[in-house]
C-alpha cells in the first residue's frame, strides 16, 4: 500500500513568518524545472510522488566515499587522481560527515531572501593551490560513452555541482571551478553474471558558474511570496499530468 499522503503541513512557507525558511539544492532545482509545481510544493503542501530509492547508486556511493577516506586519512591522492594528472588530495576537514548528511549537508543563511540554503555533497578535494573542488559521484549501466551534454537531466547535475561551490564559497573557502563527476558505468557486456557486476570509471571535470543561484534565490521568494498560482509549465510533465486528468473528470461530468 502507498504511504504517499497528498497534503503534509510541515515544511511550508508562510509570507508572515520572520524565521529563516530551508531552501534545499534538490527544491532550488525544482523550481528551475516548474515554479508551479515548486509553488504547490512549498506553499500548499502537495509535493511531487517520489520514485523508488535508487539502492545500487547507494552501494556504489557509499563504496566511493570509503575508498577516497582511506586516501583522505593518510592524505594521499587517489588512484584514480593520478591516472587523470588531478594535482589535489582529499580533503580532511571535522565537519566533512555532516556536509555529506542528507538533510543536513553545508549550510547558509543568505539574509536577503531569508533562505538557508542546504546542499549535501559528495566529495571534496583540494588542490595543490589551495582551492576546494567539488565532487559529485554518479553510478550508471550504459553502452554509451558517458558524457555531460547529451541530456536536459545532465544540466541539472551541472546545477547541482554549482550550488554546492556557490554554498562553499558563502562559507568562506576558496574553490575552484571545476568540479568533477566519477561516473561508474555498470558492464552488461558479459556472457555471465556469475554475482558480479563490473564497472568502468570515468572522472569528468566540469567548468562551473554558480552565477545564476542568487538571482535564482530572489526569484523562489517572490514566487513563494504570491498568493498566485504560477501559470503552467508546457515542458512539465506532472502539469501536463494534471491538465489531462481534469479534462477526463469534467468530460465525465
Amino acid at each position: 500500500m502507498s504511504n504517499y499522503n497528498s497534503q503534509r503541513s510541515r515544511n511550508l512557507f508562510y509570507p508572515k513568518n520572520p524565521k529563516p525558511f530551508k531552501l534545499s539544492r534538490t527544491k532550488i532545482q525544482n523550481f528551475l524545472d516548474c515554479p508551479r509545481c515548486f509553488y504547490i510544493d512549498r506553499r500548499c503542501g502537495t509535493g511531487q510522488p517520489g520514485g523508488p530509492p535508487f539502492r545500487l547508486n547507494t552501494a556504489v556511493d557509499t563504496l566511493l566515499k570509503k575508498e577516497f577516506d582511506l586516501c583522505r586519512s593518510n592524505q594521499v591522492p587517489h588512484p584514480l587522481m593520478i591516472e587523470q594528472g588531478i594535482e589535489a588530495v582529499p580533503y580532511a576537514h571535522p565537519d566533512l560527515d555532516a556536509w555529506r548528511e542528507n538533510f543536513q549537508g553545508v549550510q547558509y543563511h543568505h539574509e536577503p531572501t531569508n533562505f538557508i540554503i542546504t546542499g549535501a555533497i559528495d566529495d571534496l578535494w583540494i588542490s595543490s593551490s589551495g582551492e576546494l573542488i567539488v565532487v559529485d559521484y554518479k553510478a550508471t549501466a550504459t553502452p554509451k560513452e558517458i558524457q555531460l551534454d547529451d541530456s536536459d537531466y545532465k544540466t541539472k547535475l551541472k546545477n547541482q555541482i554549482e550550488v554546492y561551490q556557490w554554498l562553499l564559497r558563502r562559507k568562506g573557502f576558496s574553490v575552484s571551478n571545476t568540479g568533477y563527476f566519477i561516473y561508474c558505468n555498470g558492464d552488461d557486456s558479459k556472457d555471465r553474471f556469475g554475482g558480479k557486476l563490473e564497472f568502468s570509471i570515468s572522472v569528468l571535470p566540469y567548468a562551473g558558474d554558480d552565477s545564476w543561484v542568487e538571482p535564482t534565490l530572489f526569484e523562489i521568494r517572490v514566487c513563494l511570496e504570491s498568493d498566485e498560482f504560477p501559470q503552467v509549465k508546457a515542458s512539465c510533465d506532472f502539469c501536463n499530468y494534471r491538465s489531462a486528468v481534469r479534462k477526463h473528470l469534467k468530460d465525465q461530468e
